[in-house]
């Protein structure tokens, strides 16, 4: 039974993540796997992405992961990391595609509203690079991290939440956008905490000792 099992379903790269995770908690065992088994039977479960939404949703499926993340999302400590955050949602405008439908709300593409930043010059898409995080919340992930770190962000989607309650962040890149969401024993990111230096690290290390509290 692994620590961290960091959920492979072939989309992105993941040894960075591991790597990361292997750094900041030398002691815990720490897997990459597509084995829905060995998801369940992990103490925390990590789940990243890159590429486009309907293409992870339809890889994860294809491996019969989706109900071992679903499962891991309810009863343990779980990480979303940039589609893993996307996914975690109802729906998403990136090929109209169904989400898991833990959290309440749409993934938006970023060139559909203006994109102008605050001198008038206009923002590429996608938004890639550094900015600044703006915490809302004092989240034990948040331990040690300034409320306005930067970190590294590389997307052209960005969550519109229906409920405020699990918004734990917000970016701006035009307009202010959520970019990291907590509830319960989920907490999830848009942004690149293993790419992100020393404050990525230090959100990787409070992820690998959280201990959430379950609702009753």
């Amino acid at each position: 039974m692994a620590d961290i099992a960091i959920v492979d379903y072939g989309m992105g790269n993941l040894r960075s993540v591991s790597k990361a995770f292997e750094f900041v908690a030398p002691s815990a065992s720490v897997i990459v796997t597509s084995d829905s088994n060995e998801v369940r039977k992990a103490t925390r479960v990590v789940f990243p992405g890159q590429g486009a939404m309907p293409n992870c949703m339809k890889e994860m499926d294809a491996r019969g992961l989706r109900d071992a993340v679903v499962e891991a999302a309810a009863n343990k400590p779980f990480l979303g990391i940039c589609i893993g955050l996307q996914m975690l949602f109802e729906e998403s405008e990136e090929g109209e595609v169904k989400g898991l439908g833990i959290l309440p709300g749409k993934v938006k593409r970023f060139s559909n509203v203006p994109m102008i930043d605050a001198e008038g010059q206009k923002l590429k898409v996608p938004h890639m690079g550094w900015n600044q995080v703006y915490q809302s919340n004092n989240h034990p992930i948040w331990e040690g991290i300034a409320k306005d770190e930067r970190f590294y962000f590389v997307h052209s989607y960005f969550v519109e939440t229906a409920d405020q309650k699990p918004v734990a962040a917000q970016s701006i890149y035009s307009f202010p956008f959520t970019c990291a969401v907590a509830k319960d024993n989920i907490f999830a990111v848009q942004f690149h905490p293993e790419k992100s230096d020393a404050a990525g690290l230090t959100l990787l290390s409070n992820f690998a000792q959280w201990q959430p509290i379950f609702p009753c």
